[in-house]
C-alpha cells in the first residue's frame, strides 16, 4: 500500500457501520410512520370534537347549522395544525 492511499477499515468495522446505518434508517422510518399516524388522528379528531361541540350548541340553542360550522372549522384547524407542525421540516 502506498502512502497516498487511505487505509481501508477492517471488514468487522464495515459490518458495524452497516448495522448502525440500518438502525438509523429503522429509527427514521418509525419516526416518519408515527408522524403519519398522528396526522391522520388530527384529521379525524378535529372534526369530531368541533362537530360534537357544534351539535351540543345546536341542541342547546335550538338551531341546526352550528354542527356544520363545527365540522368544517375542526377540519380547517386540523389541516392548519398539521401544516404548522409537520410542514416546517
Amino acid at each position: 500500500m502506498s502512502p497516498s492511499e487511505p487505509e481501508r477499515p477492517s471488514p468487522e468495522h464495515d459490518d458495524e457501520d452497516a448495522e448502525a446505518a440500518k438502525e438509523r434508517l429503522r429509527a427514521f422510518n418509525v419516526r416518519e410512520q408515527d408522524s403519519a399516524w398522528r396526522a391522520i388522528a388530527y384529521l379525524i379528531t378535529g372534526p369530531l370534537i368541533y362537530g360534537g361541540i357544534g351539535a351540543l350548541l345546536d341542541h342547546w340553542l335550538g338551531t341546526s347549522w352550528i354542527v356544520g360550522v363545527g365540522i368544517v372549522g375542526g377540519m380547517a384547524l386540523s389541516i392548519y395544525y398539521i401544516w404548522f407542525r409537520y410542514g416546517t421540516h
